[in-house]
C-alpha cells in the first residue's frame, strides 16, 4: 500500500488536537514526515512522538522534496497565503476550513491551482461526514417524515471566548469557525444552492470585535427552508436538528432523537374545504391522524472520512466528495452573510 509523505502546517487546535488524533489508525496510507510551527517546543514534541522534522517557517517545509501532501491548518487569516505558496512549491494542499476568510480570495485560489495543472487543492468539510448528518439525510430518504420542507441546525452554548477566533484580524468569529460547517451542510440540505439568503449577526458573550451570534434563513433550489443559528451566547441545550416533513416531524433530543409521524403505507383522504360557518367554538371538525412517536439512538463514528477520501482521490484515482463549486458556495454564502451585517 502507497504511503503519502504528510507536512503538517500549524500545530494549534486544528492540526495537533484533531489532525493528529484523526490520523491515528491510517500510518499505511499517511506518514507524518515534517511539521511547522512558529513555537519551538512545539516542534520538538512531533520529533519526539513522530521522529517528524520541524520546520519553523513555511517556506523551507514546503521546499522538502520528501513531502507530497501539505496540510494547511494554521489560522485562517493565513490560509490563502500558505496554501498559495504550497501550491508555488508543487504541492498537494489538503486546507482546513475556512479556505479562506471571504469568496474572492478562495476563488482566486481555487482559479490559481488550477493553472498549477493536476487537482492538488483539497478542502476539508469534515462535518460533510459527521454522524448526526449523515443520519438525518438517510431519514430524510427514507420517506418516513414525507416531503420534508423545513430544516432547523443549531450549534449553542454559552462561551466567553477571549482567544484568537475572537479578532477580526486573524479571521475570528462564529461565521468562519462554526459557520464553514453549517453552511456547507444547509447547502446540500437546499439542494446544492440557494435562491434566497437573509441573516443576521450579534456580539453577545465572547470578546474580541466579531460575532458569536449567527442566524441565517436559506431558501433553496428544492424550496425547503433551512435554517442554521450558532450562538456562543446560549444558556441552555437547544435541539442541533428539528426537521419537519409532510408526514411527521424529527427532534434531536441528545442522546436520541424522536419522530413523530404517520406510517408510510398510510394515505391521506382528500377533504374538501366548506365555506360554512362550523357549529359552536370550533374551527372545524377534526379529522384524526395515525401518529406513531418512536425514539432512537443516534449513530456514532470517527469524523476522520476526509482523510480516507484524500487518499482514494490521490492513490486510487477516485472523485474526491468535496467538489470545488461546493466549497466556493459555501464561501459565497459566507461572504454575503457578511455583506448583510456590516
Amino acid at each position: 500500500m502507497k504511503q503519502l509523505r504528510l507536512g503538517i502546517i500549524g500545530l494549534g487546535r486544528a492540526g495537533y488536537s484533531m489532525h493528529l488524533r484523526e490520523l491515528q489508525g491510517k500510518e499505511d496510507m499517511f506518514k507524518i514526515e515534517a511539521v511547522c510551527d512558529c513555537e519551538q517546543d512545539r516542534l520538538d514534541n512531533m520529533k519526539e512522538k513522530y521522529g517528524a522534522r520541524g520546520f519553523l517557517r513555511v517556506e523551507d517545509i514546503v521546499a522538502d522534496p520528501d513531502i507530497d501532501v501539505i496540510d494547511v491548518a494554521t489560522r485562517s487569516c493565513d490560509h490563502f497565503k500558505h496554501a498559495k505558496t504550497a501550491l508555488d512549491a508543487g504541492k498537494t494542499v489538503f486546507l482546513e476550513k475556512p479556505m479562506c476568510t471571504n469568496y474572492e480570495d478562495a476563488k482566486k485560489l481555487f482559479d490559481y491551482a488550477e493553472k498549477c495543472g493536476e487537482k492538488r487543492l483539497f478542502i476539508r468539510h469534515n462535518r460533510r461526514f459527521e454522524p448526526k448528518f449523515m443520519q438525518v439525510n438517510r431519514i430524510i430518504q427514507s420517506g418516513i417524515l414525507g416531503d420534508v420542507y423545513y430544516i432547523r441546525r443549531t450549534v449553542a452554548n454559552f462561551d466567553r471566548r477571549y482567544d484568537w477566533q475572537t479578532l477580526s484580524q486573524y479571521g475570528g468569529g462564529q461565521l468562519l469557525n462554526w459557520g464553514p460547517h453549517l453552511v456547507d451542510q444547509a447547502i446540500q440540505f437546499c439542494g446544492g444552492d440557494y435562491k434566497r439568503l437573509n441573516s443576521y449577526t450579534r456580539q453577545i458573550a465572547a470578546s474580541g470585535d466579531c460575532e458569536d451570534f449567527v442566524h441565517a434563513t436559506f431558501e433553496g433550489i428544492n424550496n425547503r427552508i433551512v435554517e442554521i443559528e450558532i450562538s456562543g451566547g446560549t444558556a441552555m441545550r437547544v435541539p442541533e436538528y428539528v426537521i419537519y416533513g409532510t408526514r411527521g416531524t424529527l427532534i434531536d433530543k441528545g442522546e436520541t432523537y424522536e419522530i413523530n409521524s404517520v406510517p408510510l403505507d398510510y394515505v391521506f383522504e382528500p377533504v374538501t374545504s366548506s365555506p360554512h360557518t362550523p357549529a359552536g367554538a370550533v374551527f372545524g371538525p377534526a379529522i384524526p391522524v395515525p401518529f406513531e412517536k418512536k425514539e432512537e439512538t443516534w449513530d456514532t463514528f470517527p469524523l476522520d472520512h476526509t482523510w480516507v477520501y484524500l487518499y482514494d482521490a490521490l492513490v486510487n484515482g477516485k472523485d474526491f466528495p468535496i467538489k470545488s463549486s461546493e466549497a466556493l458556495k459555501v464561501m459565497e454564502a459566507i461572504s454575503e452573510i457578511k455583506a448583510q451585517n456590516k
